[in-house]
């Protein structure tokens, strides 16, 4: 596939990345105390104690730094059938650090160029006009789509608290992207948008040659020796079990419905590791050229262009250098994913309890990676 060629990371660099002007949508460092990382017993109780202020039923704290893992697991529900850190947990928006990946693995190997219209290969022969929705656009949350599309509520109100998302499959995906009329130049603005991410996995596919689900499969998970990463529910005896806010009712296994490359990943606490410690060290995997490139800022936001974005990451400075994580959310779950290149640390983190306010969930692991 040919096409206009867009803007896009190569090797990691400050300098490449294009501003773009401030929306009201931020993502700001939860706030957390400081922690140490200096001896292996004191990171293990770190984690016992982020484990147990987490206040859910299952969850898993999992810690790599230099290759070396530490994982901590507990909650308030009693123990599962399997091990906690053997099921596989519903990641949400984190997915779109695999489906960033993926896009950047197809250009950085010449299968696609990133400036290719998404009207054009889901409509053939539409009118694009001057200034299209590009692959990179949908990407990076710069294509002027807002989070949800418009009839999105509508439609998924009477499984707002069971399964909303398994409401709107993917043809009313491609059918609300195809009747959007943005509001703003694609490329101009950021506004984070789980649409924007489900549209581009649908485009993949007459783009490429094969739906996201294949794509994502054959040159992310199984390069990367991911096995046990699934893309839709394997049932209880495989699978963490949501549960509501305050922990005591369970929900349904999480269906994406048309947004699977926005949030179908659920995965171990061992997979997701795995995944960030090719982050770390891209050393000579088949997708060394693209985890370099993730790290790219690719646009910058807010009054003083504080807030830097990758194309699947947000990234924060610290004072021995940035680190990258991502946050996600189903209906009865929660995870945290990041890195830290300068100190050779990663962190994943999951629950099984719907998001409440003043979660401590997010903050305490995003504290655990941003200390020294």
């Amino acid at each position: 596939m040919t096409g206009p060629r867009a803007p896009w990371p190569g090797a990691p660099s400050d300098t490449e990345a294009p501003r773009a002007a401030a929306t009201a949508a931020t993502v700001q460092p939860p706030p957390a105390q400081a922690v140490t990382w200096e001896e292996d017993g004191r990171l293990a109780r770190l984690l016992e104690d982020a484990v147990a202020l987490s206040d859910a039923p299952d969850v898993v704290f999992a810690a790599t730094r230099h290759g070396r893992r530490t994982l901590r697991s507990g909650g308030t529900a009693p123990p599962p059938p399997r091990l906690r850190e053997d099921l596989r947990y519903e990641i949400g928006s984190a997915t779109k650090t695999f489906t960033g990946l993926l896009l950047t693995h197809l250009v950085h190997s010449g299968r696609l160029t990133g400036g290719e219209p998404a009207l054009t290969l889901l409509a053939p022969g539409r009118e694009t006009g001057a200034a299209p929705v590009t692959l990179a656009h949908l990407m990076t949350h710069t294509s002027g789509l807002p989070a949800l599309p418009r009839d999105f509520y509508l439609r998924a109100m009477s499984a707002w608290h069971t399964n909303p998302y398994a409401r709107y499959p993917a043809a009313r995906v491609v059918g609300a992207f195809l009747r959007h009329h943005p509001r703003h130049r694609p490329g101009s603005r950021w506004h984070y948008s789980n649409f924007g991410v489900a549209v581009l996995g649908h485009a993949l596919a007459p783009a490429v040659g094969a739906p996201w689900e294949d794509l994502l499969t054959e040159h992310v998970l199984r390069p990367l020796r991911l096995h046990g990463i699934a893309l839709r529910p394997n049932g209880p005896q495989g699978d963490a079990v949501g549960h509501t806010k305050d922990g005591t009712g369970t929900l349904p296994a999480f269906d994406a419905g048309g947004f699977a490359a926005a949030g179908a990943v659920r995965a171990t606490p061992h997979d997701l590791l795995t995944f960030l410690e090719a982050h770390l060290d891209p050393g000579d995997s088949p997708l060394a050229g693209a985890l370099h490139a993730v790290r790219t800022p690719v646009l910058r936001r807010g009054l003083d262009h504080r807030h830097v974005h990758t194309v699947a990451w947000f990234r924060h400075p610290t004072a021995g250098g940035p680190l990258y994580f991502h946050s996600g959310a189903t209906l009865g779950q929660q995870a945290f994913l990041g890195f830290r290149p300068d100190t050779g640390t990663a962190v994943a983190a999951l629950c099984t309890r719907r998001f409440r306010a003043g979660d401590p969930f997010v903050a305490a692991a995003y504290a655990l990676l941003a200390e020294e």
